[in-house]
């Protein structure tokens, strides 16, 4: 059965091989079981219910990728999307966490049409690879900041809005031993340090008298506070309908950039380049997206650390399955999640962040006209405290710079919409 469903032989690899794979790639992403609960409850949602939504949609996402699009790629809720829910759509924009919830909801339904229709292509490709390169070193910068203050290590200050916190407390110093442990195992070849640096860190905590310690194993809590909560009533806003488009925008070109470098790494691509089953691929992170939404959680997206599998051999959609299977047994590790303090994940963060600015390497640095707009984006996400607000100034820096500089035969004409699209809602909303 495995072999008709697969494709083992065809992909040469095997069962074993597949198996140990998927167990590879969840040790390396499995710390969203433990960061995804610990953000979004900062809205006001149950902590125990976004495990175990968290849990649930990754599981329905590996297995909607595995057996329908036969890849080796993994689904979770996605870092940084669940950043913009709780801080720029919650807290930023004043938000209810059951309207931010409909809004993710309605990003999985429109990805849904934009792959069914073909129409991601076009919109991927339109979009300038230096644009796409800042928005997800943004991210990043806006995940660093935040792990920064929430280990306190950077504080308020009524003067210059921020400044060094408290750097001596307990919790800055467990947050910094964190991050370096997370480092320093992920140089030394460990699969999975994040998960192991948030446990030590977790354990410290204990031992300082910080964290009540309420056992390991139980039956999952009820998904009741979260399932099935969304609100509609706003998503017909202005500042709504940039929200569902932020969280389209992201999630896109995240899926996208990881589903072509999971797939290179494994040899998946074709010699015209192309992705086979790409559709199928895309409809399952979309379709995880909504399901998602709908038992309370964030974006579901195709996870980059799914080459840590693929280097173990995982070739086919078992490898994904098996992460699924192990999601679902995950649920019973609910008291280990809740006692998980916020800056125990500190690290993790910070580890993501890095990750997600390595891309700006790619960035011609002297070409000024493609490296200032990446920088705005950059920095405006963490200094306007929204994602959203960082992409729509990104783009409008892009499209000014190009054409005040002679360049404005470069720029798509979906830039240039969209760059009048967010200005006229900067002057008008």
């Amino acid at each position: 059965m495995l072999e008709k469903l697969f494709k083992l032989s065809e992909n040469k690899t095997d069962v074993r091989t597949e198996v140990i794979a998927g167990v590879t790639t969840f040790l390396t992403m499995a710390y969203i079981i433990f960061v995804n609960p610990a953000i979004l409850s900062e809205t006001g949602m149950d902590r125990g219910a976004v495990f175990v939504a968290t849990c649930l949609a990754a599981a329905i996402g590996c297995f909607i990728m595995g057996i329908v699009a036969n890849y080796p790629i993994a689904q979770a809720p996605g870092m940084g999307l669940n950043a913009f829910f709780t801080y720029s759509v919650v807290f930023g924009m004043g938000y209810t966490w059951q309207v931010a919830l409909a809004a993710v909801f309605v990003s999985g339904l429109l990805f849904i049409l934009l792959s069914v229709f073909k129409i991601r292509e076009w919109i991927i490709h339109s979009i300038p690879m230096s644009l796409r390169t800042g928005i997800s070193a943004g991210i990043g910068l806006f995940l660093a900041f935040i792990a920064l203050q929430g280990s306190g290590i950077v504080g308020d200050n009524p003067a210059t809005l921020v400044s060094i916190g408290s750097v001596t407390s307990v919790q800055a110093i467990l947050a910094a031993v964190g991050f370096f442990i997370t480092i320093a195992l992920v140089h030394r070849g460990f699969k999975a340090a994040v998960m192991i640096a948030i446990l030590i860190v977790t354990v410290l905590g204990i031992l300082f008298g910080d964290v009540q310690y309420h056992g390991v194993f139980s039956m999952p809590p009820s998904i009741a506070p979260t399932f099935m909560q969304l609100d509609f009533s706003a998503i017909f806003e202005v500042g709504m309908i940039s929200v569902v488009f932020a969280f389209l925008f992201v999630d896109l070109f995240d899926t996208a950039g990881t589903l072509v470098g999971v797939a290179t790494k494994a040899d998946l691509i074709k010699e015209d380049g192309k992705l086979p089953r790409l559709n199928r691929a895309l409809l399952a992170d979309s379709t995880a997206t909504s399901v998602g939404a709908l038992l309370g959680t964030s974006n579901t997206t195709s996870y980059i650390e799914s080459v840590s599998g693929v280097s173990a051999g995982g070739r086919t959609g078992l490898t994904a399955v098996v992460v699924g299977i192990l999601f679902l047994l995950a649920l019973f590790f609910s008291p280990l999640a809740g006692m998980i303090p916020a800056y125990a994940t500190s690290g993790a963060l910070f580890y993501v962040a890095i990750l997600m600015m390595s891309g700006l390497v790619s960035i011609d640095w002297r070409d000024l006209t493609e490296a200032a707009p990446v920088v705005v984006t950059c920095l405006l996400m963490p200094l306007t405290y929204s994602i959203a607000d960082g992409i729509a100034l990104g783009f409008i820096a892009y499209a000014a710079i190009k054409g005040l500089s002679g360049k404005g035969r470069e720029v798509p004409a979906s830039v240039w919409v969209l760059a009048v699209v967010f200005a006229l809602k900067f002057a008008f909303a």
